[in-house]
């Protein structure tokens, strides 16, 4: 089959979910039917792609193996000097993998978007397609992902909805049916043209959000209100021709929940759509220790078919803005577009239109109000950007697919056996005890490039057990968020209740620890400010400016264009007391968060 892209649609990119919001010019429909083009070969090779593929290919071929490359000096240089066998380990690994010294990851402070594609290559979290725009998520990044989804599935039932799933091919039309929705998203569509050797009749569209299918089957769905709520959700990949990419934050495809609802009253869909915004508000806090702040979109940022936008905003590692989630009150603009006026309840079932409206208690015929909400894998991007550091990932115990890996120790070969048989008992205890544990006992690598490799891969707690500690019953573990002898503790015991407490509740420290870490470095970084000239200011230096706001879109537009910054969100928490607009002087019922943005 043929595909193709709208790219000559010249359109700036919408607000859309999980993406960053971007101003809609309007243009006339027919020029973008006839900018449809095959692409070429040569196109999807570009020089930056050519270039990145080149430092990737490179980073692999100096890693793989040794991996020991891709780890700091600083964990190498805290290995305990308490016991013999592991200073001797310690001096040996640095022999035998004298890569263990080298600094491959580029510190966050120097170049924080070079130190993130570091970590997601050095970790093993993703690799780029052959595709430009596109990435592999390999195992380990696939395994957050799925943190993720475990969570959120049981949230979504919880909150009465069912999963289910919507054909990747829409025709052409359903996207021209709702005008602000073609208009935003049209820059971003693939086209499917040909298929089976044949020009397609209709032009199909590779899935960018599935409100217009999702409407389409609805209206043979809801014929009255006893078929109300319908709450649906799916896990599904999108496709979105962005022409800037970065892994996990924005590429060309992605994976992601998409949830869809349909209620009799607007009180019903207003009430759903800040129900699951409080959903990825608790996820964000208390799964992944990210901070977010929820709030409304400003109209100019508002999903293109929407009445409201109501996001979760989270400040990065480098204090830009990533949109982590959105729940889209979407009124009756879609039910509205794809519905078709009809007398009586048998008019309809007999015509089997695309009706759009139900049949109320009172027997009039009224449109449905919709919600649509998303989280997208951008989240991983998100878990990166939040905690790792220098040395790689720092994952939140609740969201990490390894809690605690086990590294035996040992020197002679006599001392082998009792060493993995105790390593092989404690492990047996802690995954009785439902933690996620990896025993790392492969003995082509030596200790010190195993605790850099775990670390890089951002493991919450790591035991180490040699000889002496198969002797004294104990175990050494050493947490991932305090760095050297501080995050050291020795003389653990391994009996099974006393281990187990112990550690989950280092676990919990370290989920507690990574979010108030967080919550200090976002309030640290957000700034009041109540004149345009101090707005200015508060970007320039790369923080958020947060100040009372009632003023125009072109007004919104202008802050936008000369700093880089856009409105984020009104915060659901606002600050009591009269208020003056920042820009235009006149009193303001709010204050918005201004930020630059991913």
């Amino acid at each position: 089959m043929r595909v193709s892209t709208l790219g000559t649609f010249p359109l700036q990119k919408p607000h859309l979910p999980e993406e960053s919001s971007k101003t809609v010019t309007k243009q006339p429909l027919p020029e973008m039917v006839s900018s449809l083009r095959l692409l070429t070969l040569t196109s999807l090779f570009s020089p930056s792609f050519t270039r990145r593929t080149t430092v990737s290919l490179r980073r692999r071929l100096h890693l793989r193996p040794p991996l020991a490359a891709g780890f700091s000096v600083q964990s190498a240089a805290s290995s305990p000097p308490e016991t013999e066998d592991r200073l001797d380990h310690k001096k040996s690994s640095r022999a035998q993998d004298p890569a263990n010294t080298d600094r491959v990851i580029t510190p966050r402070s120097q170049d924080f978007n070079a130190w993130y594609l570091d970590v997601i290559a050095n970790a093993e979290l993703a690799d780029y397609g052959p595709v430009r725009g596109t990435m592999v998520i390999r195992p380990y990044g696939y395994a957050i992902w799925e943190a993720i989804q475990d969570y959120l599935n049981v949230k979504f039932k919880e909150t009465g909805h069912s999963n289910m799933y919507f054909p990747q091919f829409i025709p052409y039309s359903f996207i021209e049916k709702e005008a602000s929705h073609v208009e935003g998203f049209s820059p971003e569509l693939a086209l499917v043209t040909i298929g089976g050797g044949k020009e397609l009749e209709e032009k199909l569209v590779v899935r960018p959000t599935s409100e217009t299918i999702v409407n389409h089957m609805f209206t043979q769905w809801i014929h009255s209100y006893r078929d109300l709520p319908l709450l649906i959700n799916q896990w599904a990949n999108v496709t979105r021709w962005e022409m800037r990419t970065k892994p996990f934050v924005r590429t060309l495809e992605f994976l992601w929940q998409e949830g869809h609802t349909a209620h009799a009253t607007p009180e019903e869909a207003e009430k759903e759509a800040l129900q699951m915004i409080d959903v990825y508000t608790e996820f964000a806090y208390e799964q992944a220790a990210i901070p977010v702040i929820a709030g409304r979109k400003s109209k100019v940022e508002t999903f293109a078919g929407a009445d409201k936008t109501y996001t979760i905003e989270a400040m990065m590692g480098d204090r830009k803005a990533l949109q982590a989630g959105t729940s889209h009150n979407l009124g009756q603009n879609f039910s509205r577009a794809f519905g078709t006026q009809v007398m009586d309840t048998l008019a309809l079932s007999e015509s089997k239109s695309k009706i759009r409206k139900f049949t109320d208690e009172n027997g009039q015929r009224q449109h449905v109000w919709q919600t649509s909400w998303a989280i997208s894998t951008r989240f991983v991007g998100g878990i990166i950007m939040t905690h790792g550091d220098d040395s790689g990932l720092m994952l939140p115990p609740r969201i990490a697919p390894i809690q605690v890996v086990i590294v035996p120790i040992w020197k002679k070969a006599d001392e082998k056996t009792g060493v993995l048989n105790a390593a092989s008992s404690v492990a047996g205890t802690l995954k009785t005890a439902g933690l996620k544990v990896k025993l790392d006992d492969a003995d082509q690598r030596t200790p010190g490039w195993k605790f850099n490799f775990w670390e890089m891969k951002g493991v919450p707690l790591r035991i180490e057990i040699g000889p002496r500690d198969v002797s004294s019953g104990s175990v050494v573990i050493s947490r991932r968020d305090v760095p050297g002898k501080q995050g050291k503790v020795f003389g653990i015991s391994m009996e099974p209740s006393i281990l187990e407490a112990y550690v989950k509740d280092r676990l919990d420290e370290i989920q507690s620890s990574l979010l108030q870490r967080a919550i200090s470095f976002r309030d640290s970084n957000i700034v009041d400010v109540s004149s345009y000239e101090e707005l200015k200011e508060v970007i320039s230096l790369g923080k958020w400016a947060r100040g009372p706001w009632s003023a125009s879109d072109a007004d919104e537009l202008r802050v936008k264009e000369e700093t880089g910054a856009t409105i984020r969100c009104f915060p659901f928490e606002q600050p009591q007391g009269t208020k003056t607009c920042l820009m235009t002087g006149n009193s303001a019922k709010e204050v918005a968060i201004f930020a630059k943005s991913y």
